[in-house]
């Protein structure tokens, strides 16, 4: 049983460092901040699809 509980924590742990876990951590914000004056929160792939713009649109570089 305690096998389990630590692969579950490294489990969770490693889906929060690589970012897998973004989606349900934007569920969690758009509730506590935002679910009385939005409509609905973005669905899934319209979540992923936003992030890949925001992060690969624009200048990133240097110089």
């Amino acid at each position: 049983m305690r096998f389990l509980e630590l692969f579950k924590k490294c489990w969770l742990g490693l889906r929060e460092i690589t970012g897998d876990d973004a989606y349900e951590r934007y569920l969690v914000h758009w509730h506590e901040h935002h679910a009385a004056e939005d409509g609905e929160p973005m669905d899934q792939e319209t979540f992923f699809k936003q992030e890949v713009e925001r992060k690969w649109s624009g200048v990133k570089r240097c110089c």
